[in-house]
């Protein structure tokens, strides 16, 4: 039997821009997808702390060090320039091996979205 657990949490961060007219997906700061052990297309989840909306995304990688985070495409109706969001990746695991996994959970400086 295989069960979804966390793999990569990215625990608030603040949004920094968005791109309505792109094709969609969230940028993310190349060092923080680093640490949390995210890569380029990954499907996320996105849940936005100011205003409870959660959705679902994929990775495009943002420039490294700049903390960037950019809300794309159609979810940049429901999520907005200053919001803090929690990004969430998860993975399909065996029980057994699920029990002994650790996933990546980084906690950034909400203000600067840098690694503390």
């Amino acid at each position: 039997m295989n069960i979804e657990i966390v793999k990569s949490k990215i625990h608030r961060v603040t949004v920094t821009d968005s791109n309505l007219d792109y094709i969609g997906s969230i940028g993310i700061d190349e060092d923080l997808m680093d640490a949390a052990n995210l890569i380029e297309f990954e499907k996320v989840q996105v849940l936005d702390i100011n205003n409870g909306e959660r959705l679902d995304t994929y990775v495009m990688r943002g420039k490294r060090g700049s903390g960037e985070i950019c809300i794309n495409g159609p979810a940049a109706r429901k999520i907005g320039i200053g919001d803090i969001i929690i990004i969430i990746s998860y993975a399909a695991l065996d029980f057994e091996e699920a029990k002994k996994y650790k996933p990546s959970l980084i906690f950034p400086d909400t203000k600067t979205n840098k690694l503390i």
